[in-house]
C-alpha cells in the first residue's frame, strides 16, 4: 500500500486531506507537532508526534514510515498572526527542517512532495487574473515567509521530487472562525443583528477546501507535476456582497453590515483571482464546487463549529 506522511494532519486541511487520500487507498500516516486534542481523524493510520524542529527524531520517523509521498501542509496560516517569529519559524525553517530530513533519509524512495505555499505571495498590487509567472508582491509577514519557503524549495528541487502549490483563499466546515467566510457563517448561524467587515466591493478567488486537497492528490499522483509550480484557485472572484446575500439566500436571515475601518486595506485592487490553466493542463478538468454551495455546506453542516 502506498504512504503518505501529512504534516499538520490534525489541523483544517489536514483532515480533509487525509480523509481524500483514504479514500483513495493511501495509507495515511499524520505528523503533529503537539499531541492531538480530542477524537482523531478516522482516515488517518498513525499520528506521529514530532515537532518540525527536532531533527534527530524526524529522521528516525521517515525512516520507520518510508513514505512515497509527503504533503506539507504545518504553517502558521493566519495572515495577521501577532507573532511574526513564530510565522518564519513554522513557515520557513519548519520547512527547511523537512527537506533536509527527507533528503538524507527517504530521497530515493518518494515519488512525490507538495509544497503548500499561498497564493499570497503576489501580494495585492496586480488587478485582474494572476498565473504562475505574477510578480511576487508580498505584503505581509506570511507572505514574505511562504515566498522565501518556495526559495528555499529551489535548493532542493534537483534532490527532491517537489511540487509547490499555491493556494488561494479556500474555506470549508471546521475552518476557524478568525478566517472571513467563516465568520461570516458563524454570525449567520446565531442570527446575529450586525457584523463588522472591510471592503465589500473587493472581489477575491475563493475555494472550497474538498476541491483544494483533491487538487493536490491529483497533482501527487501525476508526473509531469514534479518540478512545477501551481496555482490552485477557482478562477472566479467574488464579492462580500455576494457572500452576504447568499448566506441571507440560504439561512433567511439577513444582518446589519458594518464597514469597521480597522479592517480596510486603502491599497488592496478591487478584483484579483487566479489562474486554473495550469493546473487543468496537469490533472485535467474537476468538477467544480460553487461557493454558494459550500456555505450551504457551511451553513446547514450540524456539527459546523469552528476548528
Amino acid at each position: 500500500m502506498r504512504k503518505v506522511l501529512i504534516t499538520g494532519a490534525t489541523g483544517f486541511t489536514g483532515r480533509y486531506m487525509a480523509e481524500e487520500l483514504a479514500g483513495c487507498g493511501y495509507e495515511v500516516h499524520g505528523l503533529s507537532y503537539r499531541q492531538p486534542v480530542g477524537e482523531l481523524p478516522a482516515a488517518i493510520s498513525a499520528v506521529h508526534c514530532c515537532a518540525l524542529n527536532n531533527a534527530e527524531l524526524l529522521r528516525a520517523l521517515l525512516t520507520e514510515i518510508r513514505p512515497t509521498y509527503v504533503v506539507h501542509l504545518a504553517a502558521v496560516s493566519f495572515v495577521a498572526h501577532s507573532d511574526a517569529d513564530a510565522i518564519y519559524t513554522a513557515n520557513l525553517l519548519g520547512t527547511r527542517h523537512l527537506l533536509e530530513a527527507l533528503r538524507t533519509t527517504a530521497a530515493t524512495e518518494l515519488e512525490g512532495v507538495l509544497l503548500a505555499s499561498s497564493a499570497n505571495v503576489y501580494g495585492n498590487a496586480t488587478e485582474g487574473v494572476l498565473d504562475e509567472s505574477s510578480p511576487f508582491a508580498p505584503a505581509n509577514d506570511y507572505a514574505v515567509s511562504k515566498a522565501a519557503m518556495e526559495f528555499l524549495a529551489r535548493l532542493y528541487q534537483d534532490r527532491l521530487p517537489l511540487i509547490v502549490s499555491r493556494p488561494f483563499n479556500y474555506t470549508g466546515v471546521g475552518q476557524a472562525e478568525q478566517f472571513l467566510i467563516p465568520k461570516i457563517v458563524t454570525h449567520t448561524r446565531r442570527r446575529a443583528a450586525v457584523i463588522e467587515l472591510g471592503n465589500l466591493d473587493i472581489a477575491r478567488d475563493f475555494c472550497d477546501v474538498r476541491q483544494v486537497v483533491q487538487a493536490y492528490r491529483r497533482l501527487l499522483e501525476t508526473p509531469a507535476a514534479i518540478g512545477q509550480t501551481v496555482n490552485i484557485c477557482s478562477g472566479s472572484a467574488y464579492t462580500l456582497e455576494y457572500v452576504l446575500e447568499q448566506a441571507a439566500a440560504i439561512s433567511g436571515h439577513r444582518m446589519e453590515v458594518r464597514v469597521n475601518p480597522a479592517f480596510v486595506r486603502s491599497a488592496d485592487v478591487k478584483n484579483l483571482f487566479g489562474s486554473r490553466a495550469k493546473l487543468d493542463s496537469l490533472i485535467g478538468d474537476m468538477s467544480r464546487i460553487e461557493l454558494k454551495e459550500t456555505l450551504r455546506w457551511m451553513i446547514e453542516h450540524p456539527s459546523a463549529a469552528s476548528a
